[in-house]
């Protein structure tokens, strides 16, 4: 059992090294494109939101338990056990929301020019900025009550009923109490996850029309406006694949640990695994779509191996 813990400790600790150091890069590499001659997207700002939220959802479930790996899991007190659950509570909204948006921008992009929505897209890049100030505030005042039920181990009051989750613990509620609590959380997540994949659908159907229409173009000589549309679509599905996939399985195990009284420690780390694997793989998903990451790469290879680099070396 001990090197079981081990194991999972090691896990978690690399899952939250290696995706902080992907968000981070690709927040530099987002960041060097703004002051750059590159030319910035309107994804570009929901994508910066996302890797904030991808931060501060890693940071808040991986470093609590790399300090419990460490031995310190009575560290923390009530205050800070709060602080983290809802950290992690705004983070994977905010990732959600941002998700849901970008798929619903990517509609609206792509929509052919005599629908509904073709006079949106004008419109639609200057409302980016205040939907995703509206979604950070919207998260903390859905989950501002999440965090009421946790303590700290070092919380000597007298609860009965406590639920372990490695270095903090929660009280338990009665059944009718559980159910009215996750729905409460669980609402908002299900209108985002529903508008994602109608969004999804509407994405398949314009791409394969908008493929049909231009294939004989393409044959012959292929248009540049049509494939980065293309790309951008396909990518941002690529997203909201990844995060309904790893969305349901921590769904899943949250639920699990909901109803459980006292669950064994290996599915409360299952569950931290869960819920930190789309925020520590979405970067790289996004790294591998996008060519820009490719060219300023290059770029600085070359500019590291010129030979007037190399003189003042």
């Amino acid at each position: 059992m001990a090197s079981m813990d081990v194991t999972i400790d090691v896990i978690i600790v690399m899952q939250t090294v290696v995706g902080l150091l992907g968000n981070v890069f690709l927040l530099c590499h987002y960041i060097i494109l703004y002051f750059t001659r590159y030319r910035s997207r309107s994804t570009d700002v929901i994508l910066q939101h996302l890797i904030v939220a991808n931060v501060l959802t890693l940071l808040s479930k991986g470093i609590p338990q790399t300090i419990a790996a460490l031995g310190w899991e009575h560290s923390l007190s009530d205050f800070g056990c709060k602080l983290i659950f809802f950290l992690h509570r705004v983070g994977r909204g905010v990732s959600m929301g941002s998700i849901c948006l970008l798929s619903v921008f990517q509609v609206i992009m792509i929509s052919p020019q005599n629908s509904r929505w073709a006079e949106l897209k004008v419109k639609a890049p200057k409302y980016i900025v205040p939907s995703m100030c509206l979604c950070w505030m919207l998260q903390m005042l859905v989950n501002i009550i999440y965090p009421v039920h946790m303590y700290g181990k070092l919380n000597d009051k007298n609860i009965t009923k406590r639920q372990d989750f490695g270095y903090c613990s929660s009280t338990i509620h009665h059944k009718a109490g559980k159910i009215l609590f996750a729905l409460v959380l669980i609402f908002p997540d299900i209108l985002c996850l529903g508008l994602m994949l109608w969004n999804s659908g509407s994405m398949v159907f314009l791409l394969y029309r908008h493929n049909q229409q231009v294939q004989h173009i393409r044959r012959n000589n292929a248009s540049p406006r049509s494939l980065p549309e293309s790309r951008a679509t396909k990518t941002i599905l690529l997203l909201v694949s990844s995060f309904v996939y790893f969305y349901t399985l921590s769904f899943t195990f949250q639920v699990i640990l909901s109803f459980v009284e006292h669950p064994s420690l290996l599915l409360v780390y299952m569950g931290i695994i869960m819920a930190a694997c789309f925020p520590a793989v979405s970067p790289f998903l996004l790294m591998s779509r996008d060519s820009t990451v490719h060219r300023l790469y290059f770029a600085w290879i070359r500019n590291a191996h010129s030979p007037a680099m190399m003189r003042t070396m």
